[in-house]
């Protein structure tokens, strides 16, 4: 007989990529886990995972087994969630991904009084700057910055994010003010990797403009783009919960152009096909009023 029990331990396991990180979650003991992921193989007749001392892999019959576990183990955590909901409260597990410097400095702020509210509640937050596939991911919805472009998803605008090019003074004072999208292709860019060099986006009066410049340093961290411009090592196009600090500290300057960037958002999105919790729903609207329109970070 299958047991949802080993079920679960099975998709925690490939979820968190050992029976120790499925351990933390699951708030067993490593043994239990490992009785609970033994006992599923025996009921099915085969190993769904190769263990080895270095890491864990799916089987494939893993690999076949693995979406329609984290559909049951879904199911239920929904079914549950129903119930809880119909009698006025908010509960079970929610999983959520989102950016690391906004998930610091506005996400958490916005989150801390959203769970103290739900006590039954129990959210992780994985924090991470690299695009998530919340289709298959095991996320319940991803929070992201910029152009909503996948057609898999369903995404709610939690609000609009304004983008500034930004430079020290010394860098300035060194190279010059650009002041039209010509003059920015002999300056040194600092650019955020997960985009590329082509992230400087311009609105114009034909439509969206991209101008590729120099790259002189590229990150995957908004905080350390941040931190590189104020070292005078080129222009960067930073939005404005990161760049807004440091604007108004005077380490930073938002270049004057004669255009703006090009408008984007911070969104909430999950996964076409499924149909979002109310808690997922609550925590849309929580977050959009915490943020506000326009969002208080964009007071620079």
């Amino acid at each position: 007989m299958i047991r949802i029990e080993g079920i679960a331990a099975f998709v925690a396991t490939v979820e968190n990529g050992s029976i120790s990180g499925a351990a933390r979650q699951l708030r067993l003991s490593k043994s239990v886990v490992s009785e609970r992921l033994a006992e599923l193989e025996r009921s099915l007749g085969g190993a769904l995972l190769h263990r080895s001392t270095r890491k864990l892999s799916l089987t494939e019959d893993g690999a076949a087994f693995l979406p329609r576990a984290q559909r049951i183990t879904r199911d239920i955590a929904e079914a549950a969630a129903a119930i809880a909901e119909r009698r006025g409260t908010l509960s079970g597990p929610l999983r959520l991904a989102a950016p690391v410097t906004f998930g610091r400095l506005h996400l958490g702020p916005a989150l801390y009084p959203f769970l103290k509210a739900h006590p039954d509640l129990a959210l992780t937050l994985d924090l991470d700057d690299r695009r998530i596939d919340v289709a298959s991911s095991g996320h319940d919805a991803i929070i992201r910055h910029g152009v909503i472009d996948d057609t898999r998803l369903v995404a709610w605008k939690l609000a609009k994010s304004r983008r500034l090019l930004t430079a020290s003074a010394a860098y300035l004072a060194e190279y010059g003010t650009p002041r039209t999208l010509n003059d920015l292709r002999r300056h040194r860019g600092i650019f955020y990797t997960n985009r590329g060099a082509a992230d400087w986006r311009f609105r114009t009066a034909a439509g969206p403009v991209s101008v590729q410049a120099r790259s002189m340093f590229g990150v995957n961290n908004g905080d350390m783009m941040r931190d590189a411009a104020i070292a005078g090592l080129g222009l960067a196009m930073l939005p404005a919960f990161i760049a807004a600090p440091a604007i108004k500290a005077g380490d930073l300057t938002a270049v004057p152009l004669d255009v703006a960037p090009d408008e984007e958002y911070l969104y909430m999105a999950h996964a076409q096909g499924r149909d979002p919790s109310a808690k997922l729903r609550a925590l849309r609207d929580c977050l959009k009023e915490a943020f506000g329109d326009p969002p208080y970070w964009d007071a620079v």
